[in-house]
């Protein structure tokens, strides 16, 4: 059974691609670095709050949207 770090690191790689962003462009668009990005998709980092908002600010999706996985 996959842990929660996991999922969601699945399911922001499926938001990401799904606006047709690499980890190069969403890392430009947010902010934040692109090895931090690969890191919480592959479920080996703990995203702050902060770093939550910023993610859905650019993926334009609710905090609430981000974490429904």
């Amino acid at each position: 059974m996959q842990g929660v770090l996991e999922r969601f690191g699945q399911h922001l790689k499926e938001l990401r691609k799904k606006e047709n962003l690499t980890q190069q462009e969403f890392a430009i668009r947010s902010g934040l670095h692109r090895n931090y990005i690969g890191m919480l998709e592959r479920g080996e980092r703990n995203p702050s709050l902060k770093n939550l908002e910023l993610i859905s600010m650019t993926l334009k999706i609710t905090l609430s949207e981000l974490m429904d996985f």
